[in-house]
């Protein structure tokens, strides 16, 4: 797990990789992503009492989610999405 996040004043000046600039400048529309997920489909800790249980709660979030009419997008273009695949 890797945070994508600007560089502050206490913290050492490294070299941000060119995908995490690309990432954290549609960190944003990255967040209003999660915010439905959480808020509209329900997905919170909830106490399950099965692995198998939390699971299907979040898939059935995730197929809620799929069957919205608008959906955010990132609006890459296609530099962006050449530098996203080359990264990984």
């Amino acid at each position: 797990l890797q945070l994508i996040t600007k560089v502050r004043r206490n913290m050492r000046n490294k070299l941000m990789p060119m995908v995490n600039k690309l990432l954290l400048r549609k960190r944003v529309i990255i967040e209003s992503i999660n915010d439905p997920l959480k808020n509209i489909q329900q997905i919170e800790h909830t106490p399950h009492r099965s692995v198998v249980n939390a699971m299907v709660n979040v898939l059935a979030a995730l197929v809620a989610y799929t069957h919205q009419p608008r959906k955010p997008s990132l609006n890459l273009s296609q530099h962006d999405l050449k530098l996203l695949t080359c990264a990984e």
